[in-house]
């Protein structure tokens, strides 16, 4: 017999939930399958078969938390599938699969010839709806269920049985008391990550002495470049030039200058950071998330936007994976791509800097005593820990930066 244990995650993260049980007792698996997928802190993770064998028992149920090294299956290496498990017909050939390698980066399931072919998220989506995933169509060439065609399917009790296996039941709303019966109310669980992401925020306002400084940026500038650049950009190098290549060039520039806001505390001690590894806030469906953009230091302008291309397709795919999220040493967001006109966003622990970014607006700014002009603005936010940051270290860090963009060529001569 086979313990299937859950395995090693990552440094900081010693426990997940059991989202779902890819496979059923009795079912035969392959070294290398997916049997299961677990939903932790930060990213899901499929769990992998390591050897094959036929699944005699699981030890903990979907919604289950488990520990680093707990055992929650076994696979009988010598045991035969169940009558009961669905073969393929012997008259025709099974349909043969790419199976992506079996990392934490992995958003597709590998599945036997009677499971659909589906992302994590889409199954997970499938399940809260109580949607059978064989009853849905998709448009993906390899016949993967994505979690937009999941979204547009319809309502679960168009859903058909599934074959061979029980639809999966949607848990009942907890009952709500109410005083007022035509108030009604609906309480719905917080997802893990959810309730980590609500943690750790409380947790950073309650370990840190946290300020904000404000200050203003012109654009004028920088829109320019953009408008000028932006079709030979796209031509030379196959990705467009947003804002984020300035900010974080300027970002970097800004902390080169000023070394404390790249830096954390580690007891009575500061570890000043001599690299730039800028975390990018993404926000996705499940809540907001920090990829990390490794030594941006050392990127070109399109380095820069590729890079956090890439990290925000992976994150809004669920592709992320563990050390996507980790050593990050400051913080960008950008609240604007929501219409944020000025926030106060809360540091990213143990960091102890985070800049946010706004809306850009168009605002009457005086050029002199006499005369005003139309400048798109925005508002550029700096919070960091007074615990290792002085007001003037911060200020002059967001002067800098304001410095920079209102005069984006001297990004270039710093390099």
């Amino acid at each position: 017999m086979i313990e299937i244990k859950v395995p090693e995650l990552a440094e900081s993260i010693t426990e997940g939930t059991i989202a779902q049980w890819l496979k059923e007792v009795g079912e035969h698996v392959n070294q290398g399958e997916y049997i299961a997928e677990l939903e932790t802190d930060k990213v899901n993770v499929e769990i992998v078969a390591e050897h094959s064998g036929v699944i005699k028992e699981f030890k903990r149920e979907p919604g289950d938390t488990v520990e680093v090294g707990e055992v929650i299956a076994v696979i009988d290496e010598a045991g035969s599938a169940s009558a009961s498990t669905p073969a393929a017909a012997p008259t025709e050939e099974p349909k043969k699969e790419t199976v992506p390698a079996a990392t934490e980066e992995s958003s597709v399931v590998a599945t036997s010839s009677s499971r659909p072919l589906a992302s994590p998220a889409a199954r997970k989506l499938a399940r809260e709806k109580g949607i059978d995933l064989s009853a849905i169509s998709t448009q993906d060439p390899l016949g993967r269920v994505r979690k937009q065609d999941v979204e547009s399917y319809g309502t679960p009790t168009e859903a058909k049985p599934a074959t061979g296996a029980p639809a999966p039941k949607k848990a009942p709303a907890a009952p709500v008391a109410s005083d007022d019966p035509t108030k009604p109310v609906e309480r719905v669980k917080m997802s893990r990550r959810r309730q980590t992401i609500a943690k750790r925020l409380v947790e950073s306002q309650q370990t840190a002495a946290m300020l904000t400084t404000f200050n203003e940026v012109d654009m004028t500038a920088v829109m320019d470049v953009r408008s000028r650049r932006k079709d030979a950009f796209v031509d030379k190098n196959g990705v467009k030039l947003g804002f984020m290549s300035f900010f974080t060039k300027a970002v970097v520039s800004a902390l080169k200058q000023f070394p404390l806001l790249n830096a954390e505390i580690q007891g009575d001690e500061l570890l000043i950071k001599k690299y730039y590894d800028i975390g990018c806030a993404v926000s996705t469906e499940e809540g907001l998330v920090v990829p990390v953009l490794r030594d941006a230091d050392r990127l070109s302008f399109a380095g820069i936007e590729r890079g956090i291309g890439e990290l925000g397709k992976k994150a809004r795919d669920n592709k992320l994976s563990i050390s996507d999220l980790q050593g990050g040493t400051f913080t960008i967001t950008n609240g604007g791509v929501f219409g944020s006109l000025m926030s106060t966003p809360i540091l990213n622990a143990p960091q102890v800097g985070i800049l946010g970014m706004h809306k850009i607006q168009w605002r009457p700014v005086a050029l002199d005593q006499e005369r005003f002009e139309n400048r798109p603005m925005m508002y550029i936010a700096l919070s960091y820990d007074h615990r290792i940051v002085d007001g003037k270290e911060a200020v002059g860090f967001l002067v800098t930066v304001k410095s920079l963009l209102e005069d984006p060529e001297t990004l270039l001569l710093e390099g």
